[in-house]
């Protein structure tokens, strides 16, 4: 048992449905200390005594002791739910010692299964070729028993090439270990080949996993940071570029909690892609190719340090370069795709100089990909109602979808504002019912709302340059406007260290928040995002859900979720964010024309 490791454990009944999941937090040898997300069943009475089951590998790595109860009272934030007591293996092993019986252990060891049995058979002859010198032997075995967490022994003893064949075909991550300082060694092609054969045949086989301890280790540290901060990305990136695979009931899921990380990655470990390589040469792993996915989304060091792994993992397994370079090609071009919504509607909203505070005018576009915008039903005559715009606007795209063959899930609306009405809370506005049986949603619910205001442009000529610019630029890493910052700061940069910035995150009170609004604005940055209920910097913790730091492709639909939740518990959702979202060419045909207030009439 090591810290990390993901395990199962059953209620004594053993049936079936009790089973539940925990991961060992803390390991000494002696004692160990497992603890449980809040989701599924909990280790309970009933469970103490009963084997703790490897998630990654068919064996058993401790015993249930007991559950950490918390004492009598009225639960708290800050007390323990889901910790729990094991003895690790190591300690059972050293009981069995103390207690006369060693012969057990010697037993348990030397029954392999009938699998095992003929892999060993099949990979003798290939460990034979790659460690026939016994001093090269045991310098290997060394390495291999320290990072597999096995005693060294002190004097000059070389395991046989069964003994070593034999813990190969026992332990699932033994192979890819070994292989990790067998590859950087080999003197030429005939022991390169006979490495790959040797990890072909025993993954074939069964008995070995695709990723060493420190590999898998190191992977599931990397995922798991990203999929805390922007859960949708490996899910998603994993349908759409491993099309062919068949993929884990996780995977199929809009987002994956961090828990299902490692058994997603287990269950890859499995696959390869269905892309070629060149002749003679391993497959690629359908898991190195979601990484370097991943890798080209997220960006920075991030990126850097996942395609250092996938290479190193690569060069182990004997991958042609051409091929993972192939794959890094597909990569960015994936992510760097950012494909076009089936339709948007465009809604641009005004008033004229004698109407009423609340009532607004609404004019309707539908924006098809390789078609020109085309007008829609608009208000007209007499201004209406916040929530008549709304009901206008949910029943343009309802007829749209009816008449659609591939409507979108969940359309995008583009709201043009102008600057006065950046902060209106249209996202909030109600259609009220959509017939006798379903109740209505706020706008910002239904669709994908963002907020666009071209009258900035008509301000600064230089700006929609600036927005092109930012766009292609590829810099997804957002800057966050804390407390530290002046409009004189912001400025700076924004213009020089952040030139290519594409998203700002404003904080603070709504009076700032005005200014350097307008300020990024002026500056071409085509998504700012902001949360309008906030009243001071300390409040900008409420945006964290929305994980305004995650990808930037899908942070739209993060906020419509956020925005959903808000309107189900408001009090746990206090965030109420507006997102401007300005996509080149995004203004509504012919621009937005500023008229005279005295002139009084529509606009054309």
């Amino acid at each position: 048992m090591v810290e990390g490791q993901s395990l199962r454990a059953w209620h004594g009944s053993g049936q079936r449905i009790t089973y539940a999941d925990t991961e060992v937090k803390l390991c000494d040898g002696q004692v160990a200390y497992l603890d449980a997300s809040l989701s599924g069943a909990a280790i309970g009475p009933g469970y103490s005594g009963g084997p703790l089951w490897s998630r990654d590998h068919a064996v058993v790595v401790g015993l249930v002791v007991a559950h950490v109860l918390p004492n009598g009272g009225t639960f708290g934030g800050q007390q323990t739910v889901r910790r729990s007591r094991a003895m690790p293996w190591q300690a059972v092993r050293k009981e069995l010692v103390r207690a006369g019986v060693p012969d057990l252990l010697r037993d348990f060891s030397n029954r392999p299964s009938t699998a095992a049995s003929g892999a060993e058979e099949e990979l003798l002859p290939l460990l034979w070729t790659l460690l026939a010198d016994p001093a090269v032997r045991a310098d290997h075995a060394r390495v291999l028993a320290r990072h597999l967490g096995y005693a060294v022994p002190d004097d000059n003893s070389v395991p046989s090439v069964l003994e070593l064949a034999t813990l190969l075909t026992t332990h699932r991550r033994a192979l890819a270990t070994l292989s990790e300082s067998l590859a950087p060694g080999l003197a030429d092609e005939t022991a390169r080949a006979a490495l790959n054969r040797l990890l072909v045949r025993a993954r074939v086989w069964g008995v070995a996993s695709l990723l060493s301890v420190s590999e898998h280790q190191r992977l599931l540290t990397a995922l798991r940071d990203i999929g805390e901060r922007d859960p949708v990305l490996i899910p998603r990136a994993a349908r759409e570029v491993l099309r062919f695979t068949p993929l884990p009931e996780v995977l199929h899921a809009a987002r994956i909690s961090v828990s299902d990380i490692a058994p997603a990655v287990a269950a890859l470990e499995v696959t390869t892609d269905s892309g070629p390589v060149p002749a003679d040469t391993p497959q690629v792993p359908a898991l190195l190719y979601l990484v370097e996915c991943v890798a080209a989304a997220v960006g920075g060091h991030e990126r850097a340090g996942l395609r250092e792994w996938s290479g190193r993992v690569a060069g182990r397994l004997g991958i042609h370069p051409s091929a993972l370079a192939q794959r890094r090609t597909d990569a960015d071009r994936w992510a760097s795709h950012r494909p076009a919504l089936a339709f948007r509607v465009q809604m641009e909203l005004y008033r004229d100089h004698h109407d009423p505070d609340d009532r607004f005018r609404c004019k309707l576009w539908l924006l098809r990909r390789g078609s020109p915008p085309t007008p829609l039903p608009s208000s007209e005559g007499a201004p209406i109602t916040a929530e008549e715009v709304a009901m206008l606007l949910r029943e343009t795209i309802d007829g749209i979808r009816a008449e659609s063959d591939q409507p979108d899930p969940v359309p995008r609306v583009d709201v043009v504002v102008n600057r006065a009405w950046l902060h209106l809370p249209v996202d909030e506005w109600n259609p009220g019912p959509q017939n006798t049986f379903v109740p209505g949603l706020p706008i910002g619910v239904a669709f994908q709302l963002t907020l666009s205001c071209p009258e900035m442009s008509e301000l600064v000529r230089t700006r929609q340059g600036e927005q092109h610019r930012r766009w292609t630029s590829g810099d997804g890493t957002p800057l966050i406007v804390d407390r530290d910052f002046t409009p004189e700061r912001l400025a700076l940069q924004l213009q020089h260290s952040h030139r290519d910035t594409a998203q700002v995150v404003l904080h603070g009170t709504r009076a700032e928040r005005t200014r350097l609004l307008e300020l990024c604005l002026a500056l071409g940055v085509p998504v700012v995002l902001w949360d309008r209920a906030a009243e001071t910097y300390d409040h900008a913790d409420r945006l964290d859900a929305v994980q305004p730091t995650g990808s930037l492709r899908d942070l739209p639909e993060r906020v419509r979720c956020f925005r959903g939740q808000a309107c189900d518990d408001s009090f746990q959702h206090e965030a109420r964010p507006s997102l401007v979202w300005e996509e080149p060419a995004s203004a509504p045909p012919g621009g937005l024309r500023l008229l005279d207030p005295l002139e009084g009439r529509t606009p054309t």
